[in-house]
Protein backbone atom coordinates (compact mmCIF):
# COMPACT_ATOMS: atom_id res chain seq x y z
CA UNK A 1 0.00 0.00 0.00
CA UNK A 2 1.38 3.42 -0.99
CA UNK A 3 1.47 5.87 1.86
CA UNK A 4 -0.87 8.86 1.55
CA UNK A 5 1.74 11.60 1.07
CA UNK A 6 1.88 15.06 -0.44
CA UNK A 7 2.69 13.94 -4.00
CA UNK A 8 -0.11 11.36 -3.92
CA UNK A 9 -2.62 14.08 -2.98
CA UNK A 10 -1.27 16.53 -5.58
CA UNK A 11 -1.51 13.95 -8.38
CA UNK A 12 -5.11 13.13 -7.37
CA UNK A 13 -5.92 16.85 -7.22
CA UNK A 14 -4.56 17.62 -10.70
CA UNK A 15 -6.01 14.44 -12.18
CA UNK A 16 -9.33 16.18 -11.52
CA UNK A 17 -8.14 19.74 -12.32
CA UNK A 18 -6.55 19.36 -15.75
CA UNK A 19 -9.42 17.55 -17.55
CA UNK A 20 -11.88 20.21 -16.37
CA UNK A 21 -9.78 23.18 -17.48
CA UNK A 22 -11.37 23.03 -20.94
CA UNK A 23 -14.75 23.96 -19.42
CA UNK A 24 -13.56 27.00 -17.50
CA UNK A 25 -11.07 28.25 -20.10
CA UNK A 26 -13.84 28.09 -22.68
CA UNK A 27 -15.93 30.22 -20.35
CA UNK A 28 -13.30 32.83 -19.46
CA UNK A 29 -11.35 32.97 -22.75
CA UNK A 30 -14.37 32.33 -24.97
CA UNK A 31 -14.75 35.95 -26.13
CA UNK A 32 -11.10 35.99 -27.25
CA UNK A 33 -11.46 32.65 -29.04
CA UNK A 34 -14.62 33.66 -30.88
CA UNK A 35 -13.14 37.02 -31.91
CA UNK A 36 -9.83 35.61 -33.19
CA UNK A 37 -11.24 32.51 -34.90
CA UNK A 38 -14.31 34.40 -36.21
CA UNK A 39 -17.23 32.39 -34.85
CA UNK A 40 -20.32 33.43 -32.91
CA UNK A 41 -19.97 33.29 -29.12
CA UNK A 42 -23.23 31.28 -28.91
CA UNK A 43 -21.26 28.34 -30.36
CA UNK A 44 -19.12 28.10 -27.21
CA UNK A 45 -21.71 25.77 -25.73
CA UNK A 46 -21.00 23.24 -28.47
CA UNK A 47 -17.34 23.08 -27.43
CA UNK A 48 -18.51 21.98 -24.00
CA UNK A 49 -20.96 19.55 -25.59
CA UNK A 50 -18.22 17.94 -27.69
CA UNK A 51 -15.96 17.44 -24.69
CA UNK A 52 -18.49 16.26 -22.15
CA UNK A 53 -20.54 14.40 -24.74
CA UNK A 54 -17.54 12.20 -25.51
CA UNK A 55 -16.82 11.93 -21.78
CA UNK A 56 -20.37 10.72 -21.15
CA UNK A 57 -20.10 8.01 -23.82
CA UNK A 58 -16.65 6.86 -22.72
CA UNK A 59 -17.72 6.82 -19.08
CA UNK A 60 -19.90 3.81 -19.87
CA UNK A 61 -16.68 1.82 -20.14
CA UNK A 62 -14.39 3.99 -18.00
CA UNK A 63 -14.69 1.86 -14.87
CA UNK A 64 -13.98 -1.30 -16.86
CA UNK A 65 -11.03 0.38 -18.58
CA UNK A 66 -9.53 1.38 -15.23
CA UNK A 67 -9.97 -2.16 -13.91
CA UNK A 68 -8.39 -3.56 -17.06
CA UNK A 69 -5.42 -1.18 -17.42
CA UNK A 70 -4.75 -0.33 -13.78
CA UNK A 71 -4.20 3.06 -12.18
CA UNK A 72 -0.69 3.66 -13.61
CA UNK A 73 -1.51 3.32 -17.30
CA UNK A 74 -4.89 5.00 -16.85
CA UNK A 75 -3.32 8.08 -15.25
CA UNK A 76 -0.75 8.24 -18.05
CA UNK A 77 -3.58 8.15 -20.59
CA UNK A 78 -5.43 10.86 -18.66
CA UNK A 79 -2.56 13.36 -18.47
CA UNK A 80 -1.40 12.61 -22.03
CA UNK A 81 -4.84 13.27 -23.53
CA UNK A 82 -5.07 16.63 -21.75
CA UNK A 83 -1.60 17.56 -23.02
CA UNK A 84 -2.56 16.60 -26.57
CA UNK A 85 -5.85 18.49 -26.40
CA UNK A 86 -4.28 21.74 -25.16
CA UNK A 87 -1.46 21.46 -27.69
CA UNK A 88 -4.06 21.29 -30.46
CA UNK A 89 -6.18 24.10 -29.00
CA UNK A 90 -3.12 26.35 -28.89
CA UNK A 91 -2.48 25.77 -32.61
CA UNK A 92 -5.95 25.53 -34.24
CA UNK A 93 -7.08 27.92 -36.97
CA UNK A 94 -10.83 27.17 -37.15
CA UNK A 95 -13.83 26.49 -34.93
CA UNK A 96 -14.17 22.90 -36.17
CA UNK A 97 -10.56 22.11 -35.28
CA UNK A 98 -11.23 23.63 -31.87
CA UNK A 99 -14.25 21.35 -31.56
CA UNK A 100 -12.10 18.25 -32.14
CA UNK A 101 -9.39 19.44 -29.77
CA UNK A 102 -11.91 20.12 -26.99
CA UNK A 103 -13.45 16.67 -27.51
CA UNK A 104 -10.12 14.98 -26.75
CA UNK A 105 -10.38 16.29 -23.18
CA UNK A 106 -13.45 14.06 -22.88
CA UNK A 107 -11.11 11.06 -22.65
CA UNK A 108 -9.47 12.45 -19.52
CA UNK A 109 -12.78 13.57 -18.03
CA UNK A 110 -14.21 10.06 -18.37
CA UNK A 111 -11.22 8.45 -16.65
CA UNK A 112 -10.68 10.99 -13.85
CA UNK A 113 -13.23 9.88 -11.26
CA UNK A 114 -12.91 6.08 -11.67
CA UNK A 115 -9.11 6.06 -11.46
CA UNK A 116 -8.84 8.51 -8.56
CA UNK A 117 -11.62 6.75 -6.65
CA UNK A 118 -9.87 3.40 -7.21
CA UNK A 119 -6.61 4.76 -5.78
CA UNK A 120 -8.46 6.13 -2.76
CA UNK A 121 -10.42 2.92 -2.20
CA UNK A 122 -7.25 0.82 -2.34
CA UNK A 123 -4.66 3.01 -0.65
CA UNK A 124 -6.35 5.40 1.79
CA UNK A 125 -7.36 4.35 5.34
CA UNK A 126 -11.14 4.31 5.89
CA UNK A 127 -11.11 7.24 8.31
CA UNK A 128 -9.37 9.45 5.70
CA UNK A 129 -11.34 8.46 2.60
CA UNK A 130 -14.01 11.18 2.73
CA UNK A 131 -11.42 13.90 3.34
CA UNK A 132 -9.22 12.75 0.44
CA UNK A 133 -12.26 12.49 -1.85
CA UNK A 134 -13.20 16.06 -0.94
CA UNK A 135 -9.65 17.23 -1.56
CA UNK A 136 -9.31 15.63 -4.99
CA UNK A 137 -12.81 16.72 -6.05
CA UNK A 138 -11.78 20.28 -5.17
CA UNK A 139 -9.48 19.96 -8.16
CA UNK A 140 -12.45 20.63 -10.41
CA UNK A 141 -12.89 24.03 -8.78
CA UNK A 142 -9.15 24.65 -8.77
CA UNK A 143 -9.54 24.57 -12.55
CA UNK A 144 -12.09 27.38 -12.28
CA UNK A 145 -9.74 29.38 -10.06
CA UNK A 146 -6.84 28.97 -12.51
CA UNK A 147 -9.04 29.78 -15.52
CA UNK A 148 -10.57 32.79 -13.80
CA UNK A 149 -7.45 34.40 -12.32
CA UNK A 150 -4.26 33.20 -14.04
CA UNK A 151 -5.07 32.36 -17.64
CA UNK A 152 -6.99 35.56 -18.57
CA UNK A 153 -4.05 37.76 -17.52
CA UNK A 154 -1.66 35.56 -19.53
CA UNK A 155 -4.02 35.68 -22.51
CA UNK A 156 -4.38 39.46 -22.41
CA UNK A 157 -0.61 39.95 -22.25
CA UNK A 158 0.74 37.15 -24.47
CA UNK A 159 -2.33 35.86 -26.36
CA UNK A 160 -4.82 33.09 -25.73
CA UNK A 161 -2.66 30.51 -27.52
CA UNK A 162 0.09 30.94 -24.93
CA UNK A 163 -2.48 30.69 -22.15
CA UNK A 164 -3.61 27.30 -23.45
CA UNK A 165 -0.08 26.17 -24.31
CA UNK A 166 1.23 26.76 -20.80
CA UNK A 167 -0.87 23.82 -19.60
CA UNK A 168 1.12 21.33 -21.72
CA UNK A 169 4.37 21.23 -19.67
CA UNK A 170 2.25 20.77 -16.54
CA UNK A 171 0.73 17.61 -18.02
CA UNK A 172 4.22 16.33 -18.86
CA UNK A 173 5.30 16.81 -15.24
CA UNK A 174 2.37 14.75 -13.99
CA UNK A 175 3.03 12.03 -16.55
CA UNK A 176 6.49 11.70 -15.00
CA UNK A 177 5.01 11.68 -11.47
CA UNK A 178 2.59 8.81 -12.06
CA UNK A 179 5.08 6.03 -11.36
CA UNK A 180 5.75 7.40 -7.86
CA UNK A 181 2.13 7.22 -6.67
CA UNK A 182 0.73 4.08 -8.30
CA UNK A 183 1.31 0.35 -7.65
CA UNK A 184 3.89 -1.39 -9.83
CA UNK A 185 1.62 -4.39 -10.31
CA UNK A 186 -2.08 -4.42 -11.14
CA UNK A 187 -4.47 -7.30 -10.56
CA UNK A 188 -7.35 -7.08 -13.00
CA UNK A 189 -10.76 -7.20 -11.39
CA UNK A 190 -12.17 -8.69 -14.60
CA UNK A 191 -10.69 -10.44 -17.60
CA UNK A 192 -12.57 -8.47 -20.23
CA UNK A 193 -14.41 -5.19 -20.63
CA UNK A 194 -18.10 -5.49 -19.90
CA UNK A 195 -21.05 -3.35 -18.88
CA UNK A 196 -23.40 -4.00 -16.00
CA UNK A 197 -26.79 -2.36 -15.37
CA UNK A 198 -26.91 0.07 -12.40
CA UNK A 199 -28.95 -0.95 -9.36
CA UNK A 200 -31.91 1.13 -8.19
CA UNK A 201 -29.94 3.27 -5.74
CA UNK A 202 -27.32 4.07 -8.34
CA UNK A 203 -30.00 4.96 -10.89
CA UNK A 204 -31.47 7.56 -8.54
CA UNK A 205 -28.08 9.08 -7.80
CA UNK A 206 -27.35 9.20 -11.55
CA UNK A 207 -30.56 11.16 -12.19
CA UNK A 208 -29.63 13.67 -9.48
CA UNK A 209 -26.17 14.14 -10.95
CA UNK A 210 -27.56 14.51 -14.49
CA UNK A 211 -29.94 17.29 -13.43
CA UNK A 212 -27.33 19.15 -11.38
CA UNK A 213 -24.73 18.74 -14.14
CA UNK A 214 -27.16 20.25 -16.68
CA UNK A 215 -27.71 23.36 -14.56
CA UNK A 216 -24.12 23.73 -13.41
CA UNK A 217 -22.45 23.56 -16.83
CA UNK A 218 -24.82 26.08 -18.39
CA UNK A 219 -24.39 28.41 -15.41
CA UNK A 220 -20.58 28.31 -15.61
CA UNK A 221 -20.45 28.60 -19.41
CA UNK A 222 -22.75 31.59 -19.76
CA UNK A 223 -22.24 33.47 -16.47
CA UNK A 224 -19.40 35.68 -17.86
CA UNK A 225 -21.35 36.28 -21.10
CA UNK A 226 -24.47 37.20 -19.13
CA UNK A 227 -22.37 39.48 -16.89
CA UNK A 228 -20.91 41.27 -19.92
CA UNK A 229 -24.46 41.80 -21.23
CA UNK A 230 -25.13 43.56 -17.91
CA UNK A 231 -22.24 45.97 -18.69
CA UNK A 232 -19.66 44.24 -16.50
CA UNK A 233 -16.08 44.49 -17.82
CA UNK A 234 -14.51 41.29 -19.20
CA UNK A 235 -11.75 40.98 -16.53
CA UNK A 236 -14.34 41.41 -13.79
CA UNK A 237 -16.68 38.91 -15.46
CA UNK A 238 -13.84 36.37 -15.52
CA UNK A 239 -13.26 37.05 -11.83
CA UNK A 240 -16.77 35.71 -11.23
CA UNK A 241 -15.49 32.29 -12.36
CA UNK A 242 -12.45 32.61 -10.07
CA UNK A 243 -14.71 33.39 -7.10
CA UNK A 244 -16.97 30.51 -8.11
CA UNK A 245 -13.93 28.22 -8.17
CA UNK A 246 -12.53 29.42 -4.84
CA UNK A 247 -15.75 28.92 -2.89
CA UNK A 248 -16.32 25.65 -4.73
CA UNK A 249 -12.98 24.32 -3.48
CA UNK A 250 -13.91 25.26 0.07
CA UNK A 251 -17.33 23.64 -0.20
CA UNK A 252 -15.96 20.35 -1.52
CA UNK A 253 -13.21 20.12 1.07
CA UNK A 254 -15.51 21.03 3.97
CA UNK A 255 -18.84 19.48 3.00
CA UNK A 256 -17.57 16.08 1.77
CA UNK A 257 -16.23 14.88 5.17
CA UNK A 258 -19.18 16.60 6.85
CA UNK A 259 -21.57 14.61 4.68
CA UNK A 260 -19.72 11.40 5.57
CA UNK A 261 -20.69 11.94 9.23
CA UNK A 262 -24.41 11.99 8.39
CA UNK A 263 -26.57 8.89 8.38
CA UNK A 264 -27.62 9.69 4.81
CA UNK A 265 -25.98 12.27 2.54
CA UNK A 266 -29.08 12.30 0.32
CA UNK A 267 -30.70 14.98 2.50
CA UNK A 268 -27.57 17.10 2.19
CA UNK A 269 -27.85 16.79 -1.61
CA UNK A 270 -31.45 18.04 -1.30
CA UNK A 271 -30.41 21.11 0.71
CA UNK A 272 -27.54 21.99 -1.62
CA UNK A 273 -29.64 21.69 -4.79
CA UNK A 274 -32.37 23.84 -3.22
CA UNK A 275 -29.93 26.60 -2.24
CA UNK A 276 -28.37 26.47 -5.72
CA UNK A 277 -31.82 26.99 -7.26
CA UNK A 278 -32.35 30.08 -5.11
CA UNK A 279 -28.88 31.36 -6.06
CA UNK A 280 -29.65 31.05 -9.77
CA UNK A 281 -32.95 32.86 -9.23
CA UNK A 282 -31.00 35.72 -7.69
CA UNK A 283 -28.46 35.72 -10.57
CA UNK A 284 -31.09 36.11 -13.29
CA UNK A 285 -32.30 39.36 -11.71
CA UNK A 286 -29.00 41.19 -12.28
CA UNK A 287 -29.24 44.41 -14.29
CA UNK A 288 -26.73 46.83 -15.89
CA UNK A 289 -27.12 49.01 -12.78
CA UNK A 290 -26.94 46.21 -10.22
CA UNK A 291 -24.25 43.54 -10.27
CA UNK A 292 -24.36 42.22 -6.70
CA UNK A 293 -26.75 39.48 -7.89
CA UNK A 294 -23.98 38.10 -10.14
CA UNK A 295 -21.55 37.83 -7.22
CA UNK A 296 -24.21 36.35 -4.96
CA UNK A 297 -25.09 33.77 -7.61
CA UNK A 298 -21.47 32.78 -8.25
CA UNK A 299 -20.85 32.34 -4.53
CA UNK A 300 -24.16 30.58 -3.87
CA UNK A 301 -23.84 28.05 -6.68
CA UNK A 302 -20.15 27.53 -5.92
CA UNK A 303 -20.88 26.74 -2.28
CA UNK A 304 -23.71 24.31 -3.05
CA UNK A 305 -24.17 22.66 -6.45
CA UNK A 306 -20.42 22.26 -6.89
CA UNK A 307 -20.13 20.14 -3.74
CA UNK A 308 -22.82 17.65 -4.79
CA UNK A 309 -20.56 15.68 -7.15
CA UNK A 310 -17.89 15.29 -4.47
CA UNK A 311 -20.50 14.13 -1.98
CA UNK A 312 -21.88 11.67 -4.54
CA UNK A 313 -18.39 10.24 -5.13
CA UNK A 314 -17.85 9.93 -1.39
CA UNK A 315 -21.12 7.99 -1.14
CA UNK A 316 -19.87 5.56 -3.80
CA UNK A 317 -16.50 5.05 -2.11
CA UNK A 318 -17.99 4.45 1.34
CA UNK A 319 -21.24 2.58 0.59
CA UNK A 320 -20.98 -0.74 -1.31
CA UNK A 321 -24.77 -0.71 -1.82
CA UNK A 322 -24.22 1.41 -4.94
CA UNK A 323 -21.98 -1.26 -6.50
CA UNK A 324 -18.22 -1.69 -7.16
CA UNK A 325 -16.47 1.67 -6.84
CA UNK A 326 -14.96 1.91 -10.35
CA UNK A 327 -18.20 0.72 -11.94
CA UNK A 328 -20.48 3.04 -9.93
CA UNK A 329 -18.08 6.00 -10.36
CA UNK A 330 -18.08 5.59 -14.11
CA UNK A 331 -21.88 5.45 -14.37
CA UNK A 332 -22.40 8.47 -12.11
CA UNK A 333 -19.85 10.23 -14.32
CA UNK A 334 -21.90 9.20 -17.39
CA UNK A 335 -24.92 10.96 -15.93
CA UNK A 336 -23.00 14.01 -14.72
CA UNK A 337 -21.13 14.47 -18.01
CA UNK A 338 -24.30 13.93 -20.04
CA UNK A 339 -25.83 16.78 -18.06
CA UNK A 340 -22.73 18.89 -18.62
CA UNK A 341 -22.92 18.21 -22.36
CA UNK A 342 -26.62 19.07 -22.54
CA UNK A 343 -26.66 22.17 -20.33
CA UNK A 344 -24.93 24.87 -22.46
CA UNK A 345 -26.66 24.08 -25.82
CA UNK A 346 -29.99 23.72 -23.97
CA UNK A 347 -29.51 27.15 -22.39
CA UNK A 348 -28.72 28.64 -25.81
CA UNK A 349 -31.61 26.92 -27.61
CA UNK A 350 -34.19 27.93 -24.99
CA UNK A 351 -33.03 31.55 -25.04
CA UNK A 352 -33.19 31.64 -28.85
CA UNK A 353 -36.64 30.02 -28.96
CA UNK A 354 -38.18 32.32 -26.33
CA UNK A 355 -35.99 35.28 -27.36
CA UNK A 356 -34.93 36.02 -23.78
CA UNK A 357 -32.58 34.64 -21.14
CA UNK A 358 -35.19 34.41 -18.39
CA UNK A 359 -36.66 31.24 -19.89
CA UNK A 360 -33.17 29.70 -19.93
CA UNK A 361 -32.53 30.60 -16.29
CA UNK A 362 -35.91 29.17 -15.31
CA UNK A 363 -35.05 25.93 -17.12
CA UNK A 364 -31.89 25.57 -15.02
CA UNK A 365 -33.82 26.31 -11.84
CA UNK A 366 -36.44 23.70 -12.82
CA UNK A 367 -33.71 21.07 -13.25
CA UNK A 368 -32.43 21.80 -9.75
CA UNK A 369 -35.93 21.51 -8.28
CA UNK A 370 -36.29 18.09 -9.92
CA UNK A 371 -32.92 17.15 -8.39
CA UNK A 372 -34.35 18.07 -4.97
CA UNK A 373 -37.29 15.74 -5.55
CA UNK A 374 -35.00 12.88 -6.61
CA UNK A 375 -32.78 13.43 -3.54
CA UNK A 376 -35.81 12.85 -1.31
CA UNK A 377 -36.67 9.72 -3.31
CA UNK A 378 -33.09 8.45 -2.89
CA UNK A 379 -33.21 9.09 0.87
CA UNK A 380 -36.38 6.99 1.23
CA UNK A 381 -34.91 4.22 -0.94
CA UNK A 382 -31.71 4.02 1.13
CA UNK A 383 -33.70 3.98 4.37
CA UNK A 384 -35.92 1.21 3.03
CA UNK A 385 -32.85 -0.82 2.00
CA UNK A 386 -31.31 -0.48 5.47
CA UNK A 387 -34.54 -1.53 7.18
CA UNK A 388 -34.85 -4.49 4.82
CA UNK A 389 -31.34 -5.66 5.76
CA UNK A 390 -32.20 -5.52 9.47
CA UNK A 391 -35.27 -7.68 8.88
Amino acid sequence: MIRVNFLFCIVLLFAMTLPMLVLYTTSTLGPLLSSDLHFDSSLLGYLIMSSFGLAAVLSLWAGAIVDYLGSRYTLLMLFSSVGLAFTLIATVESFYSLLVAAAICGIAQALANPVTNLLIAQQVPPEQKAGIVGLKQAGVQLAALIAGLMLPSIALQYGWRVAFGIVVPITIFFCLSVSFVTPKKHIRAQARLKLLPPNSLLQRLMIIQFLIGTSLSAFVTYLPTFAIQQNMALPLADTLIAVFGAVGMISRIVLTPMGAKLKDESLLLFMLAAIAAVSMAITMNATPDSHWQLWAGAIGVGLTAVATNAIAMSMLVRDPAFGPVTFSSSLVSVAFFAGFALGPPLFACVSIYFENLFASWNTLIGALILACVMAIVLAFARRHKVEHRRV
